[in-house]
């Protein structure tokens, strides 16, 4: 059987992010033939056909999906092996790092992250990506570098920091009744339409806990899949919405929305950063982790 080394490793890589020889091989300053020769191996090594026809394009089999997570995590390892000693070698870096983040903590938390890492390795690249599926299997396979949220995971090989706690407030539409309340009641709070969100669909959460204990109800209008989407709903209509107070604070003047505390006992949320064991001490991962964890710290 052909062995893999680090380059075919790489050519697998660039195949799976292109899906082109032509483009890999520009990618990897190699030769088309040599590309499509490297593609041969990986194909007898393989034992799989790793990019088929579809089309005009070519696209990967199931099993170049499954593996491009653990080659890509497996090269990344590999750079860090080799950079870990070179002098500003964070500076300059050229790395991308995948990480997953919901709508409602990327709009205020994207913007401070990715300031952060690119002052110090302008080269770095961010990627978030949604939420779908936030089993740390992703964190295990190296699909996903970190995961930014609320999360109560608990795993030997999976690894957490606090990055800060958070409280969900009511937004409404600045020329709203309830916009000129500095604190509505619960009372007040069920006279206006509300909107819920949730990815799963579900309208009912703490807040209907809270108001079921005191005898009251609310009435849901929508339920919208993003806290973004209920935001942008909350703006343009009379409906009464819930969003993270970051969130509230930082765009509400943008979206001509004002934000009041709720008066009931809400649970704190908790928004902490995941990455698995295995990258403890790779260099790159470590400062990125210290770099968003600085950025993210409230301010005293």
């Amino acid at each position: 059987m052909p062995e893999l080394d680090l380059n075919l490793l790489r050519v697998f890589d660039a195949l799976l992010q292109d899906g082109s020889v032509t483009a890999a091989s520009e990618r990897l300053n190699l030769s088309i033939p040599a590309t499509s020769r490297a593609l041969g191996r990986l194909r007898r090594a393989m034992n799989d056909p790793i990019l088929v026809r579809a089309g005009r394009g070519m696209a990967p089999t199931p099993f170049a999906l499954r593996t491009a997570p653990r080659v890509r995590s497996l090269l990344d390892e590999a750079a860090a092996l080799i950079s870990a000693d070179r002098e500003g070698g964070i500076a300059d870096m050229k790395r991308t790092f995948t990480i997953r983040i919901n709508d409602g903590l990327a709009a205020t938390l994207a913007a401070a992250a990715v300031e952060a890492t690119a002052a110090v390795a302008p080269g770095v690249i961010l990627r978030f990506v949604n939420e779908g599926n936030e089993s740390i299997e992703a964190l295990r396979d190296g699909s996903v570098d970190l995961d930014i949220g609320p999360s109560e995971v608990v795993a030997p090989d999976i690894r957490t920091a606090l990055l800060y706690r958070e409280r969900m407030v009511g937004i409404v539409r600045a020329d709203s009744p309830l916009g000129s309340h500095r604190r509505p009641t619960l009372a007040q709070l069920c006279r206006h339409p509300h909107v819920s969100a949730s990815r799963r669909g579900r309208a009912r959460g703490p807040l209907d806990d809270a108001l079921e204990a005191v005898g009251l109800q609310r009435h849901i209008a929508a339920v919208v899949p993003t806290i973004a989407v209920a935001a942008l709903l909350v703006s343009s209509s009379p409906y009464v919405g819930l969003v993270p107070q970051r969130l509230a604070e930082q765009y509400g003047r943008t979206l001509g929305i004002r934000w009041f505390p709720i008066p009931a006992d809400l649970p704190e949320i908790e928004v902490r950063l995941l990455w698995h064991a295995r990258l403890d001490a790779d260099p790159a991962q470590r400062w990125l982790r210290e770099t968003i964890i600085a950025a993210l710290e409230p301010p005293d």
